[in-house]
């Protein structure tokens, strides 16, 4: 099958950005995709132009009625990296489409400040919530993100100084290998550039005197508003190891409260994401919260209960019960989950453990105790305070359940 789709990357600089071979390719299109500022780059062509279209996923559509022609979609950079080469490869198949690359905003960033790219976190808050940046923010750290527009590294500094990250230095680095190419550097502190709305933004992170580091996961409970019912650090972190977070991996949070573990779960891994299932509005409240203060942002809330709420969700790689287990949730939890997917149940209550008791003679898997006891003031000394003991069911869908 030969390609009838090229998806171009294009540099600031237009054509002189392209290999006599790519230039060739565009030059011989029939159509060609892009926004308004790749058409610009490109004025000399004569082909048919076309807007990217609004919804976006329309995109999709108009270039499958095109096959068969000679048509090109222009991007910025390299079209496989956070761009919409990655989308339009998910509806069609690849054999019917060439990339061409350019140098991507993130190495031209990484050259101009002289950063090993292998050493940055390369991230992106186009198009999608800046507090997206948070669970990267720890000392020294390097990142280079892709922007929106011109307010977006106002938004990141905002997200620094609210963090204990004032003193991080910012540099915007717009139109690069372009004629317009500019710089313009300050601190999260006392930003107040005005920059053009195309460029990358590289921050070096830098913490203040007394800044609260947070580790990505482990998260003190302190960092969560809650109404004080919600999975305790320790136990939280060993049921976010057997729930063994993925990249673009999907956790149910069936009865998730406060939303502690889903959270989590999204900020131990990239693109992670997590689907909330909360009957009682003040905790979805206190989900909602969490999830843009500590930088997942991307958490669905579902007000219902299981297994009601389950029905018609996509099919999750792990299943978090952390309340309202039953035999129906398991069943119907358990019948969603894919293959090699994880369920992980706690519980205090000996109701509750009298049913992971019986689902464990039912479908085996492993049952743990979880015991934790804190130090806490007992007068001018101190003691271990406990807190309630948690019953812990794990079972992996590796094989039919018996």
């Amino acid at each position: 099958m030969s390609a009838w789709l090229h998806v171009i990357g294009i540099g600031d600089n237009g054509a002189d950005s392209l290999s006599p071979a790519t230039l060739s390719v565009l030059e011989s299109a029939e159509v060609i995709f892009g926004a308004t500022r790749h058409h610009d780059l490109t004025a000399h062509l004569t082909a048919e132009r076309r807007a990217w279209p609004s919804p976006f996923d329309a995109l999709i559509a108009d270039l499958k009625t095109l096959k068969g022609r000679r048509v090109v979609v222009l991007a910025t950079g390299d079209p496989l990296w956070y761009s919409v080469g990655a989308r339009i490869a998910r509806e069609i198949d690849p054999a019917e489409i060439l990339f061409h690359p350019q140098l991507s905003a993130f190495q031209l960033a990484a050259a101009r400040m002289g950063w090993s790219l292998a050493d940055c976190e390369t991230l992106t808050i186009h198009g999608r919530p800046a507090e997206q940046i948070i669970p990267f923010l720890a000392p020294e750290q390097s990142l280079l993100i892709l922007t929106k527009d011109a307010a977006s590294p106002a938004q990141v500094a905002q997200i620094l100084r609210d963090r204990g990250y004032g003193a991080s230095r910012l540099t915007v680095l717009a139109h690069m290998n372009g004629a317009e190419e500019a710089r313009f550097d300050g601190t999260a502190a006392d930003w107040s550039q005005d920059v053009p709305d195309f460029h990358t933004l590289a921050v070096a992170c830098v913490a203040d005197e007394g800044a609260a580091i947070l580790p990505r996961t482990g998260l003190p409970d302190t960092a969560f508003a809650s109404d004080g019912n919600m999975t305790k650090q320790e136990v939280r972190a060993i049921t976010l190891s057997k729930l063994a977070p993925a990249r673009g991996a999907l956790l149910w949070d069936i009865g998730c409260g406060s939303g502690s573990v889903a959270i989590e779960w999204m900020r131990a891994a990239r693109d992670a994401r997590a689907i909330g299932i909360e009957c009682r509005a003040d905790r979805r409240a206190f989900a909602a919260q969490n999830a843009i203060t500590l930088g997942a942002p991307a958490l669905k809330l579902i007000d219902g209960t299981a297994p009601e709420a389950l029905a018609n969700l996509p099919a999750p790689d792990a299943v978090f019960i952390g309340g309202g287990l039953t035999r129906t949730v398991f069943d119907t939890a358990w019948a969603a989950l894919k293959p090699h997917g994880r369920l992980v149940a706690n519980t205090v209550t000996l109701e509750g453990e009298a049913t992971l008791l019986a689902l464990h003679g039912a479908f085996g898997g492993a049952l743990s105790r979880i015991s934790v006891e804190r130090a806490k003031p007992v007068g001018s000394l101190s003691g271990w305070k406990p807190f309630m003991t948690v019953t812990q069911w794990t079972l992996t869908k590796g094989s039919t359940p018996t």
